[in-house]
């Protein structure tokens, strides 16, 4: 770590070091946390501010990996403008010269719309290129890829695009925040009401997503989702979709009172109930007819084995000992989910996970639906173990209770094979977690990240 820490504070890397072939942790941590970076950064945004406005604080919320072809880093910013302190959406593209983020006058037409509609402000500019750093610099709400996310921050656009799914007058104000800003995939945007007497009494999130191109098959799938599990009777429910508006290409849900169930997993507060209503609702929705999946893409297992490869391309380059240890466990996961009986393939939620489990008044939300497919119900029970394997961790208590209390309701029995193939995906989200949920500039990132990979290959070999 003084290594690191040397190299961080001084002017040994350039911008082509951090993405070249032999590019180590301390170069991506150059990037991420040296003087030289952070300088050029924040004047890059300074000078997109209008005048009397002031740069206050920019802090990594993300970063992610590309070896060889990117570095993308996601900040937020905070801005002193008119006495009121703002926080902005910024994304930071390093790449090595060619084919990096340019703005064709499309592009360049957006940034200027939304400029002259005040949505920029306290910006005057919501792009930036440093060609002698190679880094492209956006600032939400400008997406060249999701144009209508322009439009999607217009107070008034929004104010008239909700007014027949809210049955409100059109008149309603509301106030838009951005909850997730990533250019070229996705965003999550919240539409607040002012208050007025006829403004609805919840806020209103608006999704869009590379995923869910086709807005209104997906608005056919989580409404599905939400009728079956209404109809199974239990204490959780789906949440229920307000609108699809395909021209904007957009999905809308009602805000969800509550907190996640991965709050209560850290302080392993009062969990059972809760794991138990999991456990039947999931069994619920792999239960489910046919008509529940409906027209879904399906997922086999080699894909899943794939995506978890691309999601550890960064690990192998910078951790080569580690990476070794990934492309061993991915082998024998191969091995070993060859040689379990399969089973007919069902719905599955994809993404089933305790950020995704809402908690409150006694009651259990289920969200998310972006992921859904027909596949091995087996991939969300693994999913799902691996998340409470992860939350636990971080609690510093064991796993065993909360993963039994899941089993038990979700019906183990019967389900032999389906529960030895879960743990062959448990290893694989294990490798996911300690790709994407280990940030590249904590400290201990080596560390958090081999022994999450190495919990993974354990886990295989525990096998039958």
């Amino acid at each position: 770590m003084n290594g690191i820490g040397s190299l961080i504070g001084s002017h040994s890397v350039n911008a082509e070091d951090v993405l070249s072939a032999p590019a180590g942790i301390a170069e991506v941590r150059w990037v991420l946390l040296g003087a030289s970076p952070r300088r050029a950064l924040r004047a890059a945004l300074q000078g997109l501010l209008e005048e009397g406005a002031v740069l206050r604080a920019c802090r990594v919320r993300r970063a992610k990996f590309k070896p060889g072809r990117k570095l993308t880093v996601h900040y937020d910013a905070w801005v002193r403008s008119g006495g009121t302190d703002l926080r902005r959406s910024v994304v930071a593209v390093w790449d090595r010269g060619e084919g990096g983020i340019h703005l064709d006058p499309r592009a360049s037409a957006l940034e200027g719309e939304a400029v002259a509609a005040g949505l920029a402000a306290p910006f005057r500019g919501l792009f930036a290129r440093l060609p002698g750093w190679n880094v492209s610099v956006l600032v939400s709400p400008l997406d060249p890829r999701f144009p209508q996310l322009i439009r999607l921050s217009d107070p008034r656009h929004v104010a008239a695009m909700l007014a027949g799914p809210l049955s409100q007058a059109s008149g309603v104000g509301y106030r838009i925040s951005t909850i997730r800003y990533r250019p070229g995939e996705r965003h999550v945007l919240r539409y607040e009401p002012s208050a007025a007497p006829v403004a609805p009494t919840r806020a209103v999130f608006a999704k869009l997503s590379r995923s869910d191109a086709d807005v209104a098959r997906a608005f056919r799938v989580a409404t599905r989702v939400a009728d079956r599990l209404d109809a199974s009777g239990g204490e959780t429910r789906a949440l229920r979709p307000l609108a699809a508006v395909a021209e904007d290409g957009v999905i809308l849900f009602p805000e969800v009172s509550g907190r996640p169930l991965s709050e209560l997993l850290c302080r392993h507060d009062g969990v059972t109930w809760h794991l138990q209503r999991a456990g039947r609702a999931l069994r619920a929705l792999h239960s489910g007819p046919a008509s529940l999946a409906g027209a879904l893409d399906g997922r086999d297992f080699a894909t899943e084995v794939e995506a978890v490869r691309r999601a550890s391309e960064h690990i192998c380059a910078l951790l080569p000992r580690t990476g070794a240890v990934i492309t061993h466990t991915l082998e024998r996961a191969r091995s070993a989910y060859d040689r379990l009986p399969p089973e007919a393939p069902t719905f599955t939620h994809g993404d089933f996970k305790a950020d995704h489990l809402w908690v409150s008044g006694g009651g259990l939300t289920v969200l998310d639906f972006g992921s859904c497919a027909i596949g091995d119900p087996a991939l969300d029970v693994g999913k799902f173990l691996a998340d409470l394997r992860w939350w636990s961790s971080l609690s510093g208590r064991g796993s065993a209770s909360v993963r039994g209390a899941f089993l038990e309701s979700y019906g183990a029995e019967g389900s032999e094979a389906r529960l030895l193939r879960a743990r062959v995906y448990e290893a694989l989200f294990l490798v996911v977690f300690a790709a994407h949920r280990v940030p590249l500039y904590h400290p201990g990132w080596a560390e958090r990240t081999a022994r999450l990979v190495q919990h993974a290959r354990a886990l295989l070999g525990q096998l039958p």
